[in-house]
């Protein structure tokens, strides 16, 4: 399980779900006759069971895939923004530095998408939801369907029904509205990936620099 304290866990399903569709690019890992580890995108369907369904596809010459049997665990980590937090930003003092982070696990077990057709419902799922326009008529990127055929030959497709769903979100909500607001105002002018951080930080925080 996540080591998650209480003032940084994260159960809202809707929250947990919004965060997965944005940081979709998961690691996925799983124990099979060894520690087995893919990086995906994965899809979300949330009306598919209690806490929504994951849906991806991974090269068949990786085997990872065969550890998919609807048996065996899998674990689903979705990672969002991050940074290096320093004790200089800090009101209170002396401090420790630390990380701040936002995460969400999900586990459950994976079954494969066995029949052709689903695979490729699975395929037009996955480019609408990253560039319709590639689907589009007349677009020459896109591949016939002969050579659509050929590929599909070379891909699993997979879902996974989400049993357990945790987020950890650690923005310093453990810190006073001062610390906050030292924090926010350093990334701020740290600018580049951290401004992805400050923004969830504002979302959840009462502080405001």
């Amino acid at each position: 399980m996540l080591y998650t304290p209480r003032s940084f866990q994260e159960s809202d399903l809707s929250t947990l779900h919004a965060f997965m569709r944005q940081h979709s690019f998961a690691t996925v890992i799983s124990q099979g006759a060894e520690l087995n580890v893919t990086h995906l995108p994965l899809m979300l369907a949330p009306d598919r069971g209690d806490k929504g369904t994951l849906i991806g596809h991974l090269a068949r010459a990786n085997p990872h895939w065969k550890d998919f049997d609807g048996e065996r665990p899998v674990l689903c980590v979705f990672h969002g923004p991050h940074s290096y937090i320093s004790p200089t930003w800090y009101k209170a003092r002396p401090s420790v530095p630390t990380w701040n982070y936002a995460v969400v696990h999900a586990r459950g077990k994976p079954r494969l998408i066995e029949s052709r057709a689903e695979l490729s419902k699975l395929i037009d799922l996955t480019i609408a939801t990253y560039e319709p326009t590639l689907g589009a008529p007349g677009n020459e990127a896109y591949p016939p369907e002969e050579a659509r055929a050929q590929l599909l030959e070379h891909i699993v497709g997979f879902e996974l029904p989400i049993d357990e769903l945790q987020g950890k979100f650690k923005l310093g909500q453990n810190r006073s509205a001062e610390d906050q607001v030292g924090i926010m105002e350093a990334l701020t002018v740290q600018g580049g990936e951290s401004l992805a951080l400050l923004e969830l930080m504002r979302e959840r925080s009462r502080a405001k620099p």
